[in-house]
């Protein structure tokens, strides 16, 4: 059996994965995402995400954004919390923001993107256990999803929603320079001087990663014999099928 790919994103990198880390200096604070996320699959947990952001009594928030991907309803939380905030919020794409992370960008009052840094979209993954009619569930649930992640893209790109589906359909990598010519971010910073954005994460879940990208950290191949030690914990996010996104 193969393994599914949202088990290999996760497992491949829990070991580069950064708890998250949040600091204070005056009017301004500097959360870390660098990792997976989504408590369920990863380090930067939404529920201990929303909290500390909440306890954040700033002008500005600067995250600083390093990330694969990880639980789409986990980013939609993070997200709330973010729009609902009352300080600017800075969101800085130090390395990547893959999937699910570049929701988290689109919820932020501005998007920076460093030199050398990747921006990717496409369409949201699941696992699903059960007979057909759970099945068509799971793709009635996936077409709300990427609606709803859609409707995002467009409002903050301002792109009409056909091109930003295309795009999804095909996961497509952007660049710095086009992740900013097509709207998602507000500005490229070029590094100079300094070691340049540098990817660490392992990608070979992802259909069309840039070969660039391909190379990745010494982290431990997932193997089929993992399906059956998650089965239960499976079984128990079912009740994402009658969830619906925010």
């Amino acid at each position: 059996m193969t393994i599914p790919k949202l088990l290999q994103l996760a497992k491949s990198n829990a070991a580069a994965s950064q708890p998250l880390r949040a600091e204070t200096s005056g009017a301004e604070a500097t959360v870390y995402l660098h990792g997976v996320i989504g408590g369920y699959w990863g380090d930067i947990d939404e529920t201990e995400f929303v909290k500390a952001l909440t306890a954040l009594d700033v002008d500005t928030i600067h995250l600083r954004i390093d990330s694969p991907g990880g639980d789409v309803f986990g980013a939609r939380a993070m997200m709330t919390a973010i729009s609902q905030h009352k300080a600017k919020v800075i969101a800085h794409v130090d390395g990547l923001a893959a999937s699910a992370a570049t929701g988290i960008c689109m919820a932020c009052d501005e998007v920076e993107i460093t030199q050398g840094a990747g921006f990717m979209i496409h369409n949201a993954w699941t696992i699903a256990l059960g007979n057909k009619a759970d099945m068509a569930k799971t793709v009635e649930l996936l077409g709300k999803i990427d609606a709803g992640l859609a409707a995002d893209y467009t409002a903050r790109t301002g792109k009409d929603q056909e091109q930003i589906t295309q795009w999804m359909d095909e996961e497509t990598w952007f660049t710095a320079d086009e992740a900013k010519e097509h709207g998602f971010a507000d500005r490229v910073v070029e590094v100079v001087g300094k070691k340049k954005a540098k990817n660490q994460w392992d990608l070979s879940a992802y259909a069309n990663t840039p070969a660039a990208l391909l190379a990745k950290p010494n982290n431990a191949a997932p193997d089929d014999g993992d399906i059956a030690a998650h089965r239960n914990a499976l079984e128990r996010r079912l009740s994402l099928l009658e969830r619906t996104p925010a």
